[in-house]
């Protein structure tokens, strides 16, 4: 039997470079084609399409997301301060006290300064580089072979509840062809009884062509075959 994947996964793998660790995450949906959305400025453009190119044959289809973050090792995570833009602000948000008429010793103003998100960022890795780029490759297969894994993991999940309810149904199956005659007797014991109720005279000839053509209508084989079928 075809092992039965789950369009649904998620893969992760683990390149650690010389400048720190690089992470990189699969993420996979249900699509008709293979639409590849790399989510990272971290990949050279030079790579990009062998990449897309090892996404596409190993997957074949799905909405496919791949991340990547790069962590810095401690000796090169230290913040690097933007000294022009500190400077830059100071001068403005002296300038804007003294028109208002507050004044602030200089550090305090150093101080709220610092704390703009955009003054400083953290050491990070630009790009990887070509020497450990080995590294990256050995990253993204095993993070394909986690995302393969998941998805046999769902897969194995789905085809148990699937199976389990088409089990179901052919269980009711059976059930519905043991009382299909006697529906049919009822159904025409019914429209009998009420053809007497009218107390009117039939056609008997006519009236039994009629039953048997409406019983016809009632026929459910087709749907029953269709099922099974599908089953």
């Amino acid at each position: 039997m075809t092992m039965i994947k789950s369009m649904t996964g998620y893969g992760k793998g683990i390149a650690e470079l010389s400048t720190g660790r690089l992470t990189l995450e699969i993420r996979t949906l249900n699509g008709k084609n293979c639409d590849i959305n790399i989510k990272s400025s971290l990949l050279p453009k030079e790579r990009e399409l062998e990449v897309r190119k090892t996404l596409t044959d190993t997957l074949q289809r799905g909405t496919v997301d791949l991340l990547l973050t790069f962590e810095p090792k401690a000796g090169g995570a230290a913040r690097k301060i933007d000294a022009d833009l500190v400077e830059n602000y100071f001068r403005q948000i002296h300038t804007i006290g003294c028109k208002v008429g507050i004044a602030m010793p200089k550090e305090e103003y150093l101080e709220a300064i610092l704390r703009f998100p955009d003054v400083f960022e953290a050491g990070r890795q630009e790009n990887v580089p070509e020497e450990e780029w080995p590294a990256v490759q050995a990253a993204l297969q095993e993070a394909l072979a986690a995302l393969d894994a998941f998805r046999s993991r769902e897969g194995a999940a789905l085809y148990a509840d699937v199976t389990g309810r088409v089990q179901q149904i052919l269980a009711l199956y059976d059930e519905v062809e043991s009382h299909e005659q006697e529906r049919l007797t009822a159904v025409r014991e019914r429209i009998l009884k009420a053809a007497e109720g009218l107390q009117v005279k039939l056609d008997k000839e006519r009236f039994e062509q009629e039953m048997i053509f409406y019983l016809e209508k009632l026929d459910i084989n087709e749907e029953k075959v269709r099922l099974r079928q599908h089953c």
